[in-house]
């Protein structure tokens, strides 16, 4: 196993890598970093970070907050006549609420991921995304989209506080990520982006030393228990891992 941990990490076709970990049963049986990344080193998630926001959000639907069946309660679209005042939460997560959203284009600064990370929809990336009109029938199609992880995410602040006050939007998630999540599942190098809304940044945009992801992802593959806690119900993390 060394070994070939070793070529990956060496060889050049195989692209750069970072870092290099292989558990079995909870215990790390090989771990390998390239060149100035140790086990301290914290690596960008990208989209990992949709598998964090999705836990996050079973907390939520576990204490109520957010129910998975009824049209999310976003004053945006709750208006008269709204189409997209019927998405769900269910629709939301696995992606098929029917918004219209380019995750990827050529040229690729015209994505609608690229502007809202980067240009035009980077100072409120949510209200970027959920301004989207219906490309299709909220269900009726899926369509792969880091903006729909912004709105969750906004969604779930919205549930946290009413205000509009960036630093208070931020300071309110922070604390529910890290009472929730970071201390019981003791993923101490957590760290999360907030757009300058106030807003977690939970399509793209965390980070966590490689000993951390392999930790959180030993949570999801003991149904959301880790370290003799169930941090997250396991019937919750059957939906995350059934196909939709």
């Amino acid at each position: 196993l060394n070994d070939a941990v070793e070529a990956i990490v060496t060889d050049a076709e195989m692209g750069e890598t970072r870092a290099l970990l292989v558990m079995h049963r909870g215990k790390i049986v090989a771990e390998r970093y390239a060149p100035g990344y140790g086990p301290e080193t914290r690596l960008p998630s990208w989209s990992i970070a949709k598998s964090v926001t999705a836990v996050l959000v079973g907390l939520m639907v576990a204490d109520g907050r957010l129910a998975l069946d009824a049209p999310v309660p976003l004053p945006a679209w709750n208006q008269p006549g709204d189409p997209r005042g019927r998405i769900t939460l269910r629709q939301l997560l696995t992606m098929s609420s029917g918004l219209a959203h380019v995750e990827d284009a050529e040229p690729l600064a015209s994505a609608d991921t690229i502007r809202m990370f980067f240009t035009d929809g980077a100072r409120d990336m949510a209200a970027f995304a959920r301004s989207k009109p219906l490309a299709d029938p909220p269900g009726a199609a899926f369509s792969y989209s880091s903006g729909t992880s912004l709105i969750l995410a906004d969604l779930m602040t919205r549930q946290l506080t009413a205000s509009d006050d960036p630093a208070v939007r931020q300071r309110a998630m922070a604390m529910f990520i890290e009472g929730r999540l970071t201390r019981p599942a003791k993923l101490a190098s957590l760290t999360v982006e907030y757009d300058r809304a106030g807003t977690f940044i939970g399509g793209s945009f965390l980070h966590m030393t490689a000993r951390d992801y392999a930790r959180f992802g030993e949570m999801l593959r003991l149904g959301g228990r880790i370290g003799g806690q169930q941090v997250v119900a396991e019937r919750w993390i059957d939906r995350m891992t059934t196909p939709s």
